[in-house]
């Protein structure tokens, strides 16, 4: 048993092998240099590639295309909207076996609110309504005549004045019929004034620029501007 102990705790003679000549330590071929520069090379390059392409770069798209795509998902854009009263004024007179009769005569006033819109049509635009300078980053838009909605009269909560010693069921009915189609004209005629025109366009103007603000910018242009002017304009 101590003879075994005794072969246990006799050292291990290992295999010592013979030192390396200070020229052949460390020291890679010259085909090995080249390919592991290379290596680093090709490392480097993608590292700073990767690097600029995630902090520096930004895709540049096409303004133009930028802003026919945000055209594209509404077709009508409504820019501006006016309030105002219109005042009608209608004359009823009735008759008596084919004579009129002066006491039959009523008379009504209205002030009724009305409302117009002001919209554009963006479906008909197309790329030869942008121009785009790249050197200025100014995109030009030219847009299309402005078009008003049909007068909203919000007759409930009109204003009426009658006259007359006695207004019959019907003559009441006439007069307010009567009313109606006046303040519908004159709402027209209202919403085709220069100075709320005016207003209406300084609006549209506005409203475009905006909506081509966020395009531009993430098509890369963030210093683009956006100058709008109507068809109109030129003439």
């Amino acid at each position: 048993m101590a003879h075994d102990l005794k072969d246990a705790a006799s050292p291990v003679q290992a295999d010592i092998l013979p030192p390396l000549a200070p020229e052949d330590r460390g020291i890679l071929s010259s085909r090995g240099e080249a390919m592991l520069a290379l290596l680093a090379a090709a490392l480097l390059v993608a590292a700073l590639a990767f690097g600029w392409r995630a902090y520096v770069y930004q895709e540049e798209g096409d303004p133009v295309a930028s802003a026919m795509l945000a055209f594209e998902k509404q077709n009508s854009l409504v820019v501006f909207s006016s309030r105002f009263e219109v005042v009608a004024e209608s004359v009823n007179t009735r008759s008596v076996a084919g004579v009129n009769v002066d006491l039959l005569e009523s008379r009504q006033a209205a002030i009724i609110p009305a409302s117009v819109e002001y919209r554009i049509d963006l479906s008909g635009m197309e790329a030869d309504d942008m121009e785009w300078d790249e050197e200025a980053q100014l995109l030009t838009v030219t847009l299309p005549q402005l078009q008003t909605s049909r007068p909203n009269l919000d007759e409930a909560k009109a204003r009426i004045f009658t006259e007359g010693v006695w207004v019959s069921r019907d003559a009441a009915r006439e007069l307010a019929a009567n009313n109606s189609e006046q303040a519908e004209r004159r709402a027209v005629e209202f919403a085709k004034n220069p100075e709320v025109l005016a207003l209406a366009r300084t609006a549209a103007r506005e409203a475009v620029r905006q909506n081509l603000a966020v395009p531009l910018q993430v098509a890369g242009y963030e210093a683009a501007r956006v100058e709008v002017r109507f068809a109109s304009d030129a003439n």
